[in-house]
């Protein structure tokens, strides 16, 4: 697959050289309660599967993708389609991005419609669907400025921390067919 290329920031196939940035990605526990994450992953189990990236999404049932400024730069944040369901034509949306640094900055707002675009005109996707905390005041802004809309709340569906939390469940049609 060819980078997506936006105005200011591109996605791209996941590279071996990324083992570092998505060990650290999925061992902050930072961002455990939105990438559901339970348990420290070891470079061991990255490295395999950046051996297994390279099967497509008609394979592997999700895609996961880069964020990067530049094609010299090194990763920002990445960008998920997951639940891949090809006779339904839906797919689930995640998206996150290293550091607060890197946050408020556009940057997921540009990869978020990079994706949208791509899963609508090259994966022809029915739609696309977010699980979203409803406390995650800058990921609810995200997706409905995108047309996302909030169908329904899962009571108490998450607990961290020691308190359970409710999850929005966000849904874009694609109406261009």
């Amino acid at each position: 697959m060819k980078t997506l290329k936006g105005s200011t920031i591109y996605l791209r196939a996941l590279e071996p050289n990324d083992l570092e940035f998505i060990y650290a990605i999925e061992n902050d526990q930072t961002i455990w309660e939105v990438s559901n994450t339970h348990t420290p992953y070891s470079r061991f189990l990255v490295k395999q599967y950046l051996e297994n990236a390279h099967q497509d999404i008609y394979e592997a049932k999700q895609l996961r993708l880069a964020i990067c400024k530049d094609q010299d730069f090194p990763a920002l944040g990445l960008v998920d389609l997951f639940d891949f369901d090809p006779k339904n034509n839906r797919a689930g949306v995640g998206i996150v991005l290293q550091g607060t640094e890197n946050r408020n900055q556009n940057i997921g707002s540009e990869a978020l419609e990079l994706l949208i675009e791509y899963a609508f005109s090259n994966l022809n996707l029915h739609q696309l669907y977010a699980n979203i905390g409803t406390e995650n005041v800058a990921s609810n802004a995200l997706f409905t400025k995108f047309g996302f809309e909030m169908i329904g709340v899962k009571k108490e569906w998450t607990f961290v921390k020691g308190k359970y939390k409710d999850e929005a469940l966000f849904q874009l049609i694609n109406t261009t067919f």
